[in-house]
Formats: C-alpha cells, sequence, structure tokens
C-alpha cells in the first residue's frame, strides 16, 4: 500500500534494535538459531524480546517497513526463504497466501489464542481464513479503524454518524484529514458509493461491494467529492502531533484519524489539560474502515522446530500481560481480551468495550487499481 511519510504506527520505539541480545550459536542440527521477521517497528518490545531470546537460546533478526506493499515486495522477491515470520493488515494476508507467500498455521500450537476478545475468535474473525480451503493463514494482533475523532462541544455527536460531517460546509476551515491518500479515498467511496445506490448493483469483480474495487464513474465521483472537501479543510496534517495541536487548540473541531491522536487527547485530559469533550466514531451510517494487524507465518518455515519457534514466538506476543504493554507503547487497541486486567480509563481509552464494532468496517486492502486511485488523487492535489 503506497504510503507517504505520515503512517498510523509512527509512534515508534526510538533505538530499539539496539537494545536486542547477542545470540547463543547452536549446531544447524538443532532447533534454529534464528527467528527473522518483517514488521512494523512500532511493535517491537526489546526487553520481551530479549527474554524470549534468553529462553530459547535463539536470536531474533527484526526487519522493518512502513506499508503492506513495501513488505509484500519483498515476500515476493525470496522473502519467504528469507523472513519466518511476516505481518500485514486487512485483506493483504489473503492476498499472500494466495501467492504460496504464506503457510497455514494452527490454532492448538499457540495457547494465547484462547485469550481473543469474542469478535477475532477463529471461527468468527473470517479476515484470516482462506477463502477457497478454510485454512486458518494467521493471528489477530491489534485492531483500529480510521475514524472521526471530534468536539463534541462543537460537532453534535448525531452529525458524526454520517460521513456527510466530514463534507458539511458549516465547519468549513475547522476540518482536517490525513495526507495519506487511499484512506481518503476509500472513506469517500463509501459516502459517493451510499449517494449514488451502486453498493447492491453487480461489482467490477462480482464480489460483494469493496471500497478498493470501484467503477470508473464511482472513482469520478468520488474526485469531486474530494475536490470539493479541500476547500473544506484547514489542512491535510502530515503526523500526529501536528493533528493533535489542531484539535487541542480548537482550530479543528473533526478530522479522520487512527484514534491515536483522540487517546493522546483523553492522556492529556487526565494529566492536567482544559477538558475537552472529545469522542470517537468508528463506524458511519455508510460504513467505516478497520484494520487488522496479523502475524503470519511465511511458506518457507516447514513442519518441525523452526514451525515450532515461530509458534512460541507468536504466542509469547500475544499473552495478555505483552499486548497490554503493545497497546501502551503502539497507541493501538488490541485482539486479545484485556479488560480483566484494565482499569475504566484504560478501557475506554483502548476502545476494549467497542471491539464488536470491527464486525461492520471495511478492512483495508490493495486498490484494485493503483494507478487510477493515484490519478484521482493527483487531479484532487491540483485542483
Amino acid at each position: 500500500m503506497s504510503q507517504s511519510k505520515f503512517t498510523r504506527r509512527s509512534i515508534l520505539a526510538a533505538g530499539a534494535v539496539t537494545a536486542l541480545s547477542v545470540p547463543f550459536v547452536r549446531p544447524s542440527w538443532a532447533a534454529p538459531d534464528t527467528v527473522r521477521a518483517l514488521m512494523w517497528e512500532a511493535y517491537l518490545l526489546p526487553d520481551r524480546v530479549t527474554a524470549f531470546e534468553d529462553t530459547h537460546k535463539v536470536k531474533f533478526v527484526p526487519s522493518f517497513f512502513d506499508g503492506n506493499s513495501e513488505a509484500y515486495n519483498k515476500l515476493r522477491v525470496g522473502g519467504s526463504k528469507e523472513f519466518d515470520l511476516v505481518q500485514a493488515d486487512g485483506f493483504w494476508p489473503q492476498l499472500y497466501f494466495r501467492e504460496n507467500l504464506l503457510r497455514a498455521v494452527d490454532y492448538t500450537k499457540v495457547p494465547n489464542a484462547s485469550t481473543y476478545l469474542p469478535e477475532f475468535q477463529p471461527d468468527t474473525f473470517k479476515v484470516l481464513s482462506d477463502p477457497a480451503s478454510g485454512k486458518k493463514i494467521g493471528f489477530p494482533f491489534c485492531w483500529g479503524a480510521y475514524g472521526i475523532t471530534y468536539d463534541a462541544g462543537k460537532v453534535p455527536a448525531e452529525e458524526t454518524e454520517t460521513l456527510e460531517c466530514m463534507f458539511n460546509p458549516d465547519y468549513a476551515g475547522m476540518l482536517s484529514t490525513s495526507s495519506r491518500f487511499e484512506e481518503n479515498i476509500a472513506l469517500a467511496a463509501l459516502l459517493v458509493t451510499d449517494r449514488m445506490g451502486t453498493r447492491t448493483k453487480p461489482r467490477p469483480d462480482g464480489k460483494p461491494f469493496n471500497p478498493y474495487v470501484l467503477t470508473d464513474d464511482e472513482l469520478s465521483e468520488i474526485e469531486k467529492l474530494l475536490v470539493q472537501q479541500k476547500n473544506l479543510l484547514l489542512t491535510r496534517y502530515q503526523d500526529n502531533p501536528t493533528l493533535f495541536q489542531l484539535l487541542q487548540s480548537g482550530a479543528v473541531v473533526a478530522a479522520t484519524e487512527f484514534a491515536q491522536v483522540f487517546r493522546q487527547l483523553l492522556t492529556a485530559e487526565a494529566q492536567g489539560s482544559a477538558p475537552v469533550d472529545f469522542r470517537h466514531s468508528l463506524k458511519m451510517k455508510e460504513g467505516g474502515l478497520g484494520w487488522v494487524d496479523t502475524w503470519l507465518i511465511t511458506s518457507g518455515v516447514e513442519d518441525g522446530p523452526r514451525f515450532d519457534m515461530c509458534n512460541s514466538f507468536i504466542d509469547m506476543m500475544i499473552s495478555p500481560e505483552v499486548m497490554k504493554k503493545i497497546g501502551e507503547v503502539a497507541g493501538c487497541s488490541t485482539t486479545v481480551d484485556l479488560r480483566a486486567i484494565s482499569s475504566e480509563s484504560e478501557r475506554k481509552l483502548f476502545l476494549m468495550d467497542r471491539s464488536n464494532e470491527i464486525a461492520d468496517l471495511f478492512m483495508f486492502d490493495q486498490p484494485s487499481s493503483p494507478e487510477k486511485w493515484e490519478r484521482v488523487w493527483s487531479n484532487v492535489q491540483a485542483a
């Protein structure tokens, strides 16, 4: 997936790699001496990795990427032999599996899979099942949405129940969206296709409606809508600190984002900032965009010690105590049920009681025509 410099995982642990321990060398016939992962850097916890290395006498070797397209390209060029584990979100794992870049997984080999929230249990969360074979292809990790964070004192809550909120002239000069073109186009697609009534008509790929698979007519209307919106925006923000300042100062009253800034605003209030009734809408009546980050095992891993080591690493990463730390460090909601070990403020902050909303969100996906999407965005920027 194409990315700008701003990414939803921009809260990174600086210098994390340098904290990793020196490897313990094992003979080649024994258990693997390395576990190689292609992952988002925000999820690296050096102390937990070091403990895993010490326990299993292996070296964890991470490589990082910013977006799904980058990881996909690395895997296609021999990556399934170079990496044991990879992360992805939305429907990307299904694409990886179709192209034989992943192997099927076995939930019985990962005991902490039993701690998933109901929405992410293997029989419920179908995104990580191969549609053709029904095989399980990965483990849910963290989740979120590209929703609307707003000041409820200035924008009535009922207005954020529709995407029209982000295109409302009443808030001209007080709205903001990120600079990520794919989320802007996909979110506008939900509103445009609702207006056009095209969702229930035969789709280009013969499948149910997906905001990442659009007709030329729909893309044309989306371009017009985004050009109109451009005149209503104070700015398209490049990073979370910028949006935080815009919302906290009152310059912006509603913005689309990944709830990271929403959490920062609530935390700032708890630490003494002037109270403001900030809220976050995940799903509007036209729908919403969601993502679920996952742990996947590449097709280069065969049954045996290396597969067992990969399962052990995933089991450690999705354990409740580690997931709680992941949520704090990366600023995202987790797929594991942490409510029993969390405070009421933490439950609100990390949307722990709203995980059922993920079921109705459209998962991030690869645009069916990246070239057309890029052309639409270029036209919007030039308008």
